[in-house]
């Protein structure tokens, strides 16, 4: 679908290939690519982040905030990043210890809390000014391509690794595809869904870090919706809501489908207002196009069930 919609983008506007082109589109992609990395791994485990778009927001403002005080780039961004892990922190916790009956209720919870914060600690207003390391990491560029680019490749390796080459990667998958198995077998599940939820939230300030640079500011306003492209970037990448399917590169690929499709119909003019309806058709066909892929390989296990 991605390399379908590359042609088509390509062929409707000769700007579409133009190496300039392609480092915004790399460019508008990061934040959503971050998010997308760490949403992965939440609903790998049954679970949900609603809140990562206004901890973005929030982690943001509490950098400007910080810049205006003390002026020093690291501990900028060290205050951004803590934002983001306390809030991803204390979404785990309570989701865990509170016994709530779904993410959904606990970050759905969060995303109000986080944006209200935003709100209160900027008065309603977006802050100017971000450190020189901070605008390089969300607006420097080697050439054509954005540094950002290059950290979602670092972010997608560490992620890779950590799903694929260590045992936590495999106790996430087994506590989403049967966590009383899980339990059974000794995988500490309480403790795996507080560290997927605090990544997400380490996902969230890492992304404020770049959205803040690549605007040079913090703003309240900022994440507006990017929980639900972060989700729906993962959901056209064929991860389940079941749990205990899901993989980094085909998350990447949604987040990729979802910024293509955005600056292509920007090159070609299309409403502001349809746009949303497109990229809406856009998760429905995917997510069909799944349906329909598992209805074929579990017809094609039984068949080879029988034949044996």
């Amino acid at each position: 679908m991605l390399l379908l919609v590359v042609l088509v983008a390509s062929a409707l506007s000769p700007v579409f290939f133009t190496t300039r082109n392609l480092g915004n589109v790399l460019s508008q992609t990061a934040v959503i690519a971050i998010l997308a990395l760490a949403q992965l791994l939440v609903i790998v485990t049954r679970g949900i982040d609603l809140s990562v778009g206004s901890t973005l927001a929030l982690s943001a403002v509490v950098g400007a905030l910080m810049f205006g005080s003390m002026g020093s780039g690291p501990l900028v961004i060290l205050a951004m990043l803590a934002t983001g892990t306390a809030v991803g922190a204390v979404n785990g916790a309570v989701l865990v210890w509170g016994r709530l009956p779904h993410p959904f209720i606990m970050t759905l919870a969060m995303l109000s809390i986080a944006r209200g914060l935003a709100l209160w600690l900027s008065g309603g207003q977006p802050i100017s000014g971000m450190p020189e390391a901070v605008q390089q990491i969300g607006g420097g560029s080697i050439g054509w391509l954005p540094y950002s680019a290059f950290l979602v490749a670092g972010l997608a390796l560490v992620t890779l690794l950590l799903t694929r080459a260590m045992v936590w990667g495999r106790w996430i998958f087994a506590v989403g595809g049967n966590p009383d198995a899980a339990r059974r077998a000794a995988i500490p599940v309480k403790g795996v869904i507080i560290s997927v939820y605090v990544i997400s939230g380490l996902a969230a300030g890492i992304a404020g870090v770049v959205n803040a640079g690549r605007l040079n500011g913090g703003s309240p306003t900022f994440g507006e919706l990017a929980e639900l492209d972060a989700i729906a970037a993962v959901v056209i990448g064929g991860a389940s809501f079941h749990g205990g399917r899901g993989h980094v590169g085909n998350a990447l690929v949604g987040a990729l489908m979802i910024g293509v499709i955005r600056n292509a119909m920007n090159l070609l003019d299309v409403n502001a207002f349809l746009q949303p309806i497109v990229i809406g058709v856009v998760i429905l066909l995917a997510v069909e196009l799944d349906v329909v892929r598992g209805r074929l390989e579990e017809r094609l296990r039984v068949i080879q069930a029988v034949r044996s």
